[in-house]
């Protein structure tokens, strides 16, 4: 029997007990299980009599209900409320399969439509859409909302639920119904496809300027990055541009370990303080890249672990952040290990900036701001008809010494 369901028979029977016997106060509350005794504090109990309703309608379910009950359709139901009920589109628990789909993407490939998804207003938006992917294929553009997955309604209250619907075994087929400003609403038919992703891609744009994009911040960036950075160097680059637009974010540690190329040892890149006011600092192991001028690019679809980037570089004063306002997700998660192949993510903390500002729905305004014409979207990609990265280029050029 799993984990999960040993819980939820030991807390029936308790509460069972509880419609039989008055506790008197004491600050042990005991009852006789089938394998032996078992004593829970005051507090404890009092906790489980909150959730006595939930136990009730179990039991007129296992009375009334004419159908298949599935107990562990039930547990998982309950749990799924629960987070739910937080409001918090990045609070979730996974299932087996939610959680190895989870995985995949932070590995660096899996199987789906190629595209990177953000909450926004309780919508699922498109932040990104991957080269060569049947999302791209089929003519899917960044900001466009998901509103359907296989005619099931997604909301960005569960995110993490409508990637797991978009993600599946290659080769199958998905129906998405998207809303486009200026379109309305529309169905496109996609086949999954294998998904590899490179999450750092990287050029000399002439003999001074570099270029290097960074779509997300899986377990292979960090090491990506500086290896690409290193290359770029080399062949002679006196200053860089960094293009975050459009990055989710991703995992906190690969991130601090890319900031540090250009941050000096030991300063704080980010710190995090959780409900319980306890602080925690990431500090700059060093790199070879300090004084390099930056020019950074950021858009609405910059979010989290890149906007951790760009406030390191605003606050440290690395660069100039050319484009458009980041997203604001300014909170950090963690993943418990809740057995069975299951897990919850849960956020944990705030995380601030060197300077100690918190962005979370507020995010990192550039430097210079620079708007993206809706227009272009549906346009051929050019970066000389790209007005962010034209400006980006002409700062970075005032920059060589």
């Amino acid at each position: 029997m799993n984990n999960k369901k040993k819980w939820l028979i030991t807390t029936i029977i308790i509460v069972l007990v509880t419609n039989t016997f008055t506790y008197f106060g004491s600050v042990l509350f005991t009852s006789y299980l089938p394998n032996g005794k078992v004593a829970i504090s005051k507090s404890d109990y009092n906790d489980i009599l909150k959730f006595e309703k939930l136990f009730l309608v179990k039991g007129y379910l296992d009375k009334n209900y004419d159908g298949t009950i599935s107990e562990d359709a039930l547990v998982e139901g309950a749990i799924k409320g629960m987070t739910s009920a937080l409001n918090d589109p990045y609070t979730v628990f996974m299932n087996k399969k939610e959680y190895t789909d989870f995985n995949t993407q932070t590995e660096g490939n899996y199987s789906g439509l190629g595209l990177q998804v953000q909450a926004s207003d309780d919508k699922v938006i498109v932040a990104d859409v991957f080269e060569d992917s049947p999302s791209k294929k089929a003519g899917i553009l960044p900001k466009d909302v998901i509103e359907k997955v296989d005619d099931k309604a997604v909301s960005g209250k569960q995110l993490d639920i409508a990637v797991t619907l978009m993600k599946g075994q290659e080769g199958t087929s998905v129906k998405l119904t998207l809303y486009r400003e200026g379109k309305g609403e529309f169905d496109v038919n996609l086949v999954r496809a294998k998904i590899n992703l490179v999450t750092v891609k990287g050029e000399m744009i002439d003999s001074k300027v570099g270029l290097i994009q960074v779509s997300m911040f899986d377990e292979n960036t960090a090491k990506n990055f500086k290896t690409k950075l290193t290359e770029l160097q080399g062949k002679g680059m006196k200053v860089l541009i960094l293009d975050l637009r459009s990055n989710p974010g991703g995992l906190l540690n690969e991130c601090v370990d890319m900031v540090s190329n250009f941050v000096d040892k030991d300063k704080v890149i980010v710190s995090t303080v959780d409900k319980n006011n306890v602080s925690k600092k990431y500090y700059s192991s060093g790199g070879n890249a300090i004084g390099l001028p930056l020019v950074i690019l950021t858009n609405e679809g910059t979010a989290s672990a890149s906007e951790i980037f760009s406030g390191a570089a605003r606050d440290y004063k690395l660069g100039t952040l050319v484009g458009k306002k980041t997203y604001g997700k300014g909170v950090v998660q963690t993943l418990i290990d809740t057995g069975d192949g299951t897990a919850l993510k849960v956020t944990i903390s705030k995380y601030y900036t060197p300077n100690g500002e918190n962005i979370n729905h507020t995010g990192i305004k550039p430097d210079v701001e620079v708007e993206y014409p809706d227009s272009l979207r549906t346009s051929t990609y050019s970066r000389t008809t790209d007005p962010q990265f034209v400006k980006a280029l002409e700062i970075a050029k005032s920059k060589i010494k």
